[in-house]
């Protein structure tokens, strides 16, 4: 880098006043450009995005100020205290999960250095003080880089805008989280309801394990049918204990979730899933919904327009990017103390492009913009994959779930019904009878894994519709399959 110290000698009174007013004029633009930290560190934002996209369910977010953290704490044992219900699990996790803490404490740090960046920095005083036999110099200067004060409103803008990216992503966290909330209390309810249908089973597999055992003993029956009635009771025990484990599995990844432990976890669930509702939700316009709403897309978009607004800056800031101008002020004063001389002027510091003229920071620049738009068209197709799949994967779970609650249950219930009357008319044994009620059972128990399939995957349907990309895909087999999701804590 070159310099070209140009100084001009001018008398104190010529220069004195312009100079006051030039300095004046940069403080002015200093001051109007000071850029302030959010006091809330974004979080009014992050609940701004969010509104609307935790499935109805008007949820805070933990606040910075310990008079509030405590009044949620207070609500937050209040919610504990009764039975738990999806979207009290969901204002708890917004409100407790600390991975979520985390990242809106990140976010208020990225807010900071926001505010760091578009600090004007300060300018350098260089003080000097030469002595030769016949006089003493004593030289000044008050320098500034002019490029950061000439760029400070676009710089302003685009960090704005990164910063309004960093919120949305933010928000994305928030949203993904309410719905892993819902999920976790789905499975968490349904492991319960299954875990009582296994031991109504197991109760009527001891009943018939007993029975055997009597007539095993007064020559009724043989040891063959006695093993077969034993090998039941065994299953049927195996199968409550896989059940068991199933669901304080399922509750402690609630807990998780929830960001809860020691005596918070006594609490109560839910006695049962929520019901199916009337009609499925419609195919209409679900693309068009998700490109509209989606926050993923929403970032991707902002972060190519940022992009874009950036490129044309690209060669000039990398051409002329340390423009310095000072203020110099010299005081030669002879050693014998008499005719001090004053020197005033100003000094311009320019880059000279004689090797590099910015032509590769501009083409990384354009890169960086092609590469931003296919990143946002891999996101919108990404948004129209998933709530497609999403949307299939509900329909199905929704005709599946309603056909053994309409279908199944009611026929089993009707055999079970007649093998009782069969059995009061003694044209059935108690086995048939016995055998009549574990069925019975067993298909209560399938009807409410697959009402949880419906409710993981509507779940699965508004992220998909509203929030983000939370590898959505690889949740919606495991509901397409009838199995419960398995999920991983925030």
């Amino acid at each position: 880098m070159n310099r070209y110290p140009i100084a001009t000698p001018m008398r104190r009174r010529s220069v004195a006043r312009p100079l006051r007013i030039a300095l004046a004029s940069l403080a002015a633009v200093a001051l109007t450009g000071c850029a302030t930290v959010a006091p809330d560190g974004l979080r009014s934002q992050v609940a701004s995005h969010t509104a609307g996209r935790t499935a109805g369910v008007a949820a805070a977010l933990p606040a910075t100020d310990p008079a509030a953290r405590a009044a949620a704490q207070q609500q937050i044992q209040a919610w504990l205290a009764e039975p738990l219900t999806a979207d009290r699990a969901v204002r708890i996790a917004l409100l407790q999960n600390p991975g979520l803490q985390a990242r809106l404490a990140g976010l208020g740090m990225a807010d900071a250095e926001r505010v760091q960046a578009l600090t004007l920095p300060n300018p350098h005083l260089s003080l000097a003080r030469l002595v030769s036999p016949h006089e003493r110099e004593i030289e000044r200067s008050l320098a500034f880089g002019l490029l950061d004060w000439i760029t400070l409103p676009w710089r302003s803008r685009w960090l704005g805008q990164q910063m309004e990216a960093a919120t949305l992503e933010a928000a994305q966290d928030a949203v993904r989280l309410a719905a892993q909330a819902r999920r976790a209390w789905v499975r968490a309810v349904a492991a319960e309801q299954v875990v009582a249908a296994h031991e109504r089973m197991h109760e009527a597999a001891e009943a018939g394990a007993e029975l055997a055992r009597r007539m095993a003993q007064v020559g009724n029956w043989s040891r063959l049918k006695h093993a077969q009635e034993q090998t039941v009771l065994a299953d049927a025990a195996a199968q409550l204990a896989r059940a068991r484990l199933a669901a304080a599995l399922e509750r402690e990844q609630l807990h998780q979730v929830l960001g809860i432990w020691g005596p918070a976890t006594a609490y109560r669930l839910a006695d049962r899933l929520p019901d199916l509702p009337a009609t499925p939700q419609a195919a209409d316009a679900l693309e068009t919904t998700a490109l509209r709403e989606r926050l993923d897309v929403r970032a991707a978009r902002l972060q190519l327009d940022t992009d874009a607004e950036r490129a044309g800056w690209a060669r000039a800031s990398a051409v002329f990017g340390d423009i310095g101008l000072a203020y110099q002020r010299h005081t030669k004063t002879a050693r014998d103390g008499s005719h001090p001389e004053v020197t005033r002027g100003w000094e311009l510091e320019l880059p000279l492009p004689l090797f590099d003229w910015g032509s590769a920071a501009r083409t990384r620049a354009q890169a960086q913009v092609e590469r931003q738009a296919a990143m946002l068209q891999s996101t919108a197709l990404q948004a129209r994959t998933e709530v497609r799949s999403a949307w299939l994967t509900y329909r199905t779970a929704y005709d599946l779930a309603r056909q053994q609650r309409e279908e199944v249950v009611p026929l089993r219930q009707l055999i079970a019904d007649e093998t009782t009357l069969r059995y009061n008319g003694m044209l059935a044994s108690v086995w048939d009878l016995l055998a009549a009620a574990r069925a019975s059972t067993q298909a209560v128990a399938q009807a409410t894994e697959a009402q949880r399939d419906f409710w993981l995957a509507e779940a699965d349907l508004q992220l998909a519709l509203t929030g983000t990309s939370g590898a959505a895909l690889s949740r919606l087999a495991p509901a397409a399959g009838g199995t419960a999701d398995a999920g991983k804590g925030h």
